[in-house]
């Protein structure tokens, strides 16, 4: 995310004490501040009822609730395997928010997010990763290397990192573009057992040499109870939006997506270290 204003985003030791796995604060979005006018989710800068600001993800933009879905799907999961991610929030818009609004635009945006969205705590003072200038430690690469190829992300490349660096660390953001299965329902089956070929893409992957020990680790982490808990908590008011069946049909794919493919992870760790090798 690059333009007038950076993204950042701030997780406050209060709010770290606060989070509760997979079951994320709702709070209530009181002021557009200011769009930030990246790819086609359309995030803005919005203050809400807390008292912080968060970089706000629209379900009234572009993949619309989908998006949203990956957003957090990706989030959460990232999170359970310790990588350092901004937390996420569900975020409510009111009927009557944005009427005021000149731009026509953002104003068509707002009326069509009213209802429960998606938002990430905003850090004053990260800036975007430079893959040149900041170097990632093989371990870490690896680890962000492993959750992209199975979440199967596109958006981490070096035409656009989707990753912040703050207090000389390495967080996450932007996972909307992940689960591509789900922009074609069907035949989602063969998703599953899938490698990852558009992994050789990656902005990490030249330092992502501890694939094999970071896919021994995950896999203990990522249990079905894990994975059943974050896919659970999937609010009805977006699966009921993408057509793709009831909601409890849909987190029935997401999980059975998610532990399968965890069981057939060697598939896309070799994809990444055959497209690794193919670099040298």
């Amino acid at each position: 995310m690059q333009g007038r204003v950076a993204p950042f985003f701030m997780l406050s030791a209060y709010l770290a004490r606060c989070i509760v796995m997979n079951h994320l604060r709702t709070v209530n979005v009181l002021r557009y501040m200011l769009p930030l006018r990246e790819g086609g989710s359309l995030p803005a800068l919005a203050e809400a009822d807390d008292g912080f600001k968060y970089v706000l993800k629209f379900k009234g933009a572009g993949q619309r609730e989908k998006m949203l879905i990956a957003e957090y799907l990706g989030g959460e999961i990232a999170r359970l395997l310790g990588l350092k991610i901004p937390e996420l929030v569900f975020a409510n818009l009111d009927e009557a928010f944005g009427r005021t609004e000149g731009d026509e635009e953002i104003q068509d945006l707002l009326k069509g997010s009213r209802g429960l969205n998606l938002a990430l705590h905003f850090l004053s003072g990260s800036v975007n990763y430079d893959p040149v200038a900041m170097p990632v430690d093989a371990e870490l690469a690896s680890k962000v290397v492993w959750l992209d190829a199975y979440i199967t992300n596109v958006d981490r490349t070096y035409r656009n990192t989707n990753m912040l660096i703050w207090n000389r660390e390495l967080w996450l953001i932007d996972h909307g573009a992940a689960f591509l299965f789900h922009h074609s329902w069907t035949g989602w089956e063969k998703h599953t057992t899938s490698p990852f070929a558009l992994i050789k893409d990656h902005v990490l992957l030249p330092f992502a040499d501890k694939l094999e020990e970071v896919d021994a680790a995950f896999k203990k982490i990522l249990t079905p109870g894990a994975i059943h808990d974050i896919v659970a908590a999937l609010p009805d008011e977006w699966l009921l939006e993408t057509g793709e069946g009831t909601p409890a049909e849909q987190r029935a794919v997401y999980e059975q997506f998610l532990n399968t493919r965890l069981q057939h992870s060697s598939n896309f760790v070799k994809q990444a270290q055959d497209a690794k090798q193919a670099l040298i």
